[in-house]
């Protein structure tokens, strides 16, 4: 059996990605105390269901302290186990509850819309090691559909290496586990004809292939990386996470990421460009 738990903040788009997963044929369950996911997954077997997808969230926080324990006990038993923690930055959430008018599930008297999200990231602080974390603040609904089921789609049995671009006037990832500051490279901004292109485009693959500190920028992330990867791997982890980042997110950070994704195509891969994608 195959079990995707999905958890996070509080309109970081759970409600999205277990949407997707139920449309591509999971059997899911949203806000399932964690004390029951062995009953839940025995009984979805005895039923003849293989994919399943659960929703764990401070909905049900009274719960959440056993759900290491229950991940592991369902391991021990043969099912593939695999968490997905969805997060935003603070203000993000904010502006998200403001719009949709909803309540957050921690609100109370007295208590602000932010201080209801600063409560609920801590009560899931331990949660969100347990799996891949999934920084959802410069996604739309559509580019975190495709980037979960990518993630999802992948080969459960070896580590997972997600690169992914970024403009840091925009932010630093939440889900980084390594973080790239490549700001000191020339930047084809300034050419007024590169300037509408991106770091997938010809013309400004040109131009980097032109200025040999990029060229050394690039192979010294790539012996950084090649050189901690058998770490992490030993370490049982699904996802690993390489964020680029430049100043805007679609030049320098872009391209070296997929020159970084070339570089270690013999492992599993994965690409994501938030600046470019944020409104996919």
């Amino acid at each position: 059996m195959r079990l995707i738990l999905i958890s996070g903040l509080s309109g970081s788009g759970k409600s999205v990605a277990l949407k997707m997963l139920e449309d591509s044929g999971f059997y899911c369950v949203d806000n399932l105390p964690a004390t029951m996911l062995g009953d839940v997954m025995a009984l979805y077997r005895d039923f003849g269901y293989d994919r399943i997808a659960i929703s764990v969230d401070t909905r049900s926080s009274p719960s959440l302290g056993v759900l290491p324990q229950k991940m592991e006990q369902l391991r021990q038993l043969g099912v593939d186990v695999r968490l997905l923690f969805l997060e935003s930055k603070t203000d993000t959430l904010v502006k998200r509850f403001s719009e949709t008018r909803r309540r957050h599930p921690l609100s109370a008297p007295g208590r602000t819309v932010e201080e209801s999200i600063c409560l609920e990231r801590e009560l899931l602080e331990a949660i969100s090691e347990l799996g891949h974390r999934i920084d959802t603040s410069e996604l739309s609904a559509n580019a975190l559909r495709s980037f979960v089921k990518q993630l999802v789609g992948a080969d459960t049995s070896r580590l997972t290496l997600l690169f992914e671009s970024f403009g840091f006037k925009h932010g630093v990832p939440l889900d980084a586990d390594f973080v790239f500051d490549v700001r000191c490279l020339p930047n084809p901004y300034y050419d007024p004809v590169l300037r509408p292109l991106t770091g997938k485009d010809q013309p400004i693959i040109d131009y980097f292939e032109s200025e040999p500190m990029v060229s050394i920028m690039v192979a010294d992330i790539q012996r950084h990386i090649a050189k901690w990867l058998p770490a992490f791997s030993q370490e049982n982890r699904s996802y690993l996470t390489v964020a680029i980042g430049c100043t805007g997110g679609q030049h320098r950070s872009v391209y070296i990421a997929e020159q970084l994704a070339e570089a270690f195509a013999d492992e599993q891969v994965l690409i994501r460009h938030r600046q470019l994608n944020r409104d996919a």
